[in-house]
């Protein structure tokens, strides 16, 4: 069991790139805070602004430069926004008037507009979000997130579904298996009763571990919260540098709001 774990400490790291690049250096708390400006920044951004949004992207291409981050990493991690993609077309069909003729079909003008706001914002902070877990490892940010005073549950939390998210996949893998090699495959709706019984099995036998693992912790002596590993001290130069992205997002935001109005 206790190897278990430590791969699952490693599974927390399979988003880290490893690199010397500025971007890896900084620390983690400040890379966040920035990454959250950031975020703020492309939120409140007008939508009907476009060029703003080929500014911010162009901003990130650079970072993921900086970074040394593989083109490839990034697209196919980017494909965990695709839910958004499938809300996003839709919005232009189901919109209110008025509508426009794209290629023989009526689209809503506010919900093109709409849908292209959810897009180009959901991507933006998904590269970002990206290239912030691409260039620090797991528990830096865990201890990141210490550092700016996040609620010391939530960092607990964060933490165990990290390294024991593994364990789930790796029971949910074996359930299947089992089922397929008594013959089961899921082609229709007929399956889905089994399906969903798998799936309460899981739920089940997750939270017994999660029990299991509670109160080892217990017998290990847990009162609530974890050591206190410490983590890295920013200087101010990491601040200025962290700053450069969210500063430069400010300015395009800004020229933004004064062309809309």
């Amino acid at each position: 069991m206790g190897g278990s774990h430590g791969h699952g400490a490693d599974q927390g790291e399979r988003l880290y790139v490893h690199g010397h690049s500025v971007v890896h250096r900084l620390p983690a708390h400040v890379k966040t805070v920035a990454l959250l400006a950031f975020v703020f920044t492309v939120v409140a951004t007008p939508t009907e602004q476009f060029w703003a949004f080929g500014v911010y992207a162009l901003l990130l291409i650079a970072v993921v430069a900086v970074a040394r981050i593989p083109v490839r990493t990034v697209t196919t991690r980017m494909l965990v926004e695709i839910p958004f993609v499938f809300f996003a077309v839709l919005m232009p069909i189901l919109g209110p008037d008025p509508r426009v003729d794209v290629l023989g079909v009526g689209l809503s003008q506010p919900g093109l507009l709409a849908a292209w706001g959810i897009m180009a914002k959901g991507t933006l902070g998904v590269v970002g979000s990206i290239t912030l877990a691409a260039t620090t490892p797991a528990r830096d940010l865990l201890l990141g997130l210490e550092r700016l005073r996040v609620p010391d549950l939530f960092v607990q939390i964060a933490g165990f579904m990290l390294r024991y998210s593994h364990v789930v996949t790796a029971e949910m893998e074996r359930m299947r298996i089992a089922r397929e090699s008594r013959g089961f495959h899921a082609t229709g709706p007929r399956q889905w009763k089994v399906l969903a019984q798998s799936a309460g099995a899981l739920f089940i036998r997750s939270y017994e571990r999660g029990e299991r693992v509670h109160l080892a912790m217990l017998s290990r002596g847990y009162t609530g919260t974890m050591p206190n590993l410490g983590t890295a001290v920013a200087v101010r130069r990491d601040w200025v540098v962290a700053a450069t992205l969210p500063a430069a997002a400010l300015v395009a935001c800004l020229l933004a709001w004064t062309v809309s109005s």
